[in-house]
């Protein structure tokens, strides 16, 4: 396994274990935290290991840090169905 793997392994560890910790945020800062770890590692990951196992990484790291990603999607509709005024 290469490096890059391993680092994502141990990324999905840590957010699991972050998220068994009680929050008073729910966890919203755990998960920038988590977010701004993951980023870099998969394009570590991709650049090491290539496209696809990339991408296997993106929607494992989507899967874990999903209300986020739900957050995100709900705000991009809202901009495409916004009507513009001008």
């Amino acid at each position: 396994m290469t490096l890059s793997l391993t680092l994502a392994c141990a990324w999905a560890v840590l957010a699991n274990l972050a998220a068994m910790i009680p929050s008073n945020d729910n966890h919203w800062f755990r998960a920038y935290v988590l977010i701004a770890l993951g980023i870099p590692l998969v394009g570590f990951v991709t650049f090491e290991n290539g496209p696809w196992v990339g991408l296997l990484v993106l929607v494992a790291g989507m899967s874990l840090l999903r209300w986020p990603v739900i957050y995100l999607a709900r705000w991009v509709k809202h901009l495409i169905a916004k009507p513009e005024r001008g």
